[in-house]
């Protein structure tokens, strides 16, 4: 576990997170959500509740309790004491366990709140639109795609526009070892971009080799619509493709990129200087990495 922490506010109340660095995921304070939830500002109070929640959840099947992990976080008399986290999804479904508007709210905030890291590079991702720095980005190769989530996600992470060291896996497939991730980007960089085939040949290997730690997706679709401006005149309106059938065409892709090149195909469009197609573009790239 890393020492990154990040802290976010909700009705000017912390919500505190230490990232994993092994599994590439931030956790959340559970007792920090349950005061914001319960508007308590008594912590013996706060902890008594999470106790109570957890042994009725678990009375009802609810398994939400044994989904934490204990994390140290330091504490208000400065000392650092383990304390329950849980991970995007669980705070989420902690979230419905409350009834009210105010846990409509939050979970709308802790979603889709310009305060999270989602939220922060969203808003930096519809202002490369019009940046001049987008003019400056290498096409088609590692270091433009390293420029890319630099941009997204600086400041935000600390490895932004930095190639991962460590081994990950999503679903169960294991993406490009870590070890051989510079001779892999390398060959990558290789390969030829001059056709709608080499383009999608060429989004699929960098999607295997999957050189960030996090924020991956979002980044790889601009580098692939940057390509296909350059060298098709074109790019995919992504509001063309739903959520499920882009994931599915992804899984499959590593073995059959048929599916894959189906939906990009009857997804593009000549309009690569409109704003408004960029933009929905973004919309719908942060939304297929909702979970």
């Amino acid at each position: 576990m890393s020492n990154k922490i990040s802290i976010r506010f909700f009705d000017d109340r912390e919500v505190r997170a230490l990232w994993d660095e092994e599994n590439a995921k931030w956790w959340f304070s559970v007792l920090d959500i349950v005061a914001v939830l319960t508007d308590q500002n008594d912590y013996n109070k706060t902890r008594n509740y999470w106790k109570y929640l957890k042994a009725k959840l678990k009375k009802e099947g609810n398994q939400l309790g044994s989904g934490t992990t204990q994390l140290k976080l330091t504490a208000a008399d400065g000392k650092k004491y383990k304390s329950d986290m849980l991970d995007y999804n669980g705070i989420i479904a902690l979230g419905k366990t409350f009834p009210g508007t105010k846990a409509n709210r939050f979970i709308e905030w802790f979603t889709y709140s310009d305060e999270t890291i989602d939220g922060k590079s969203k808003t930096k991702a519809y202002a490369l639109f019009d940046s001049s720095f987008i003019n400056s980005i290498e096409v088609g190769t590692t270091k433009g795609l390293q420029q890319i989530h630099g941009y997204l996600f600086g400041g935000l992470y600390d490895f932004a526009g930095q190639i991962r060291q460590k081994n990950i896996s999503k679903g169960g497939f294991q993406f490009a070892v870590s070890g051989f991730l510079e001779a892999t980007l390398k060959q990558i960089d290789a390969m030829p971009e001059n056709t709608f085939d080499d383009i999608v040949a060429k989004y699929v290997e960098m999607n295997v080799a999957h050189p960030f730690m996090e924020g991956n997706g979002r980044s790889t679709r601009i580098w692939l619509d940057l390509i296909m401006k350059k060298r098709l005149k074109k790019c995919v309106d992504w509001s063309k493709i739903g959520k499920a059938e882009y994931m599915n065409a992804m899984v499959k892709s590593p073995v059959s990129s048929g599916a894959l090149k189906k939906l990009l195909k009857n997804a593009l469009t000549p309009e690569i200087d409109s704003r408004e197609m960029f933009m929905k573009g973004i919309d719908y790239s942060y939304y297929y990495e909702e979970n």
